[in-house]
């Protein structure tokens, strides 16, 4: 499907806000329902996937089950949202032994399992929505010994909202990455500009007031204790630790993880230990 063509940077194949979104994908529903509606948090309409049983309604790409997708870009990203609810999501890969192998990644399991043909792990997420970032490559060396070649194909099991589905040559970071594939990227940058206006109180005193601070501030420096040069000593470790360099938006983001609170990359090491 993709073989033949250009494969270099971002690669999407499944776009919530397009015309067609399904397009390349085939549908299943048995006790459920996928269809389109507008979420609030991101302002945006997204796919909504959601059944009573995760294996009997899901989307599949290609649309043709014997077609195959030839993708060879090693990261399969997703922007989907927790519904607090069983889901699970299944790649087939094909490595450079030539064998078929399946990776399910669900909310549901306790364990990673490793088979001959098919690798079962947990995966954690935070509540609303998550970036779930997915190495093929490094993956397929640490379960099968092998080296990724590309991916055949993709299932998306319920429940969830998908915003986009998409596989990239490398890990961007939260500014190399274009607005659409950003995630509440404007709102938040509203909200750093707003923690940097000073407060009411920051202005500084008049002049016909200076003399009393004066007074007022060699007072208070007569009436401190000792104590208070010690108290701040032993206060200063603090601050380093506060001062430490914060994470920043794209390693916070969700990934396949043993560990429901790590969402940022995929922890592979606990899988195959």
């Amino acid at each position: 499907m993709y073989r033949a063509s250009y494969q270099k940077g971002f690669l999407t194949i499944l776009y919530s806000v397009g015309s067609s979104p399904l397009d390349k994908w085939s549908t299943y529903t048995k006790n459920g329902y996928i269809k389109r509606i507008y979420d609030e948090d991101i302002k945006s309409l997204v796919l909504e996937i959601m059944g009573s049983n995760v294996s009997t309604t899901f989307i599949h790409c290609p649309s043709d089950c014997k077609a195959e997708l030839g993708i060879k870009l090693p990261f399969l990203v997703l922007l989907i949202k927790n519904m607090h609810k069983y889901f699970c999501f299944e790649v087939k890969i094909q490595d450079d032994q030539r064998f078929m192998r399946r990776f399910r990644v669900s909310n549901f399991q306790s364990k990673t399992s490793v088979k001959p043909f098919c690798t079962a792990m947990p995966m954690g997420m935070s509540p609303g929505w998550n970036q779930i970032q997915f190495n093929l490559a490094d993956f397929t060396r640490r379960a099968y010994g092998s080296n990724y070649l590309e991916t055949v194909s993709l299932q998306v099991h319920a429940n969830v909202r998908i915003r986009r589905v998409y596989f990239t040559d490398k890990l961007y970071t939260e500014a190399e990455l274009p607005n659409d594939y950003k995630l509440l990227g404007k709102p938040k940058d509203l909200k750093k500009e707003k923690q940097f206006k000073a407060p009411p109180t920051a202005r500084p005193p008049s002049p016909l007031n200076t003399g009393r601070v004066e007074s007022k501030t060699k007072i208070e420096e007569a009436a401190v204790p000792q104590e208070t040069e010690t108290e701040m000593d032993m206060g200063a470790p603090e601050v380093k630790i506060a001062s430490a360099p914060e994470v920043s938006e794209a390693e916070a983001a969700p990934v396949v993880s043993e560990e429901p609170p790590a969402q940022t990359e995929p922890t592979e090491d606990a899988y195959y230990y």
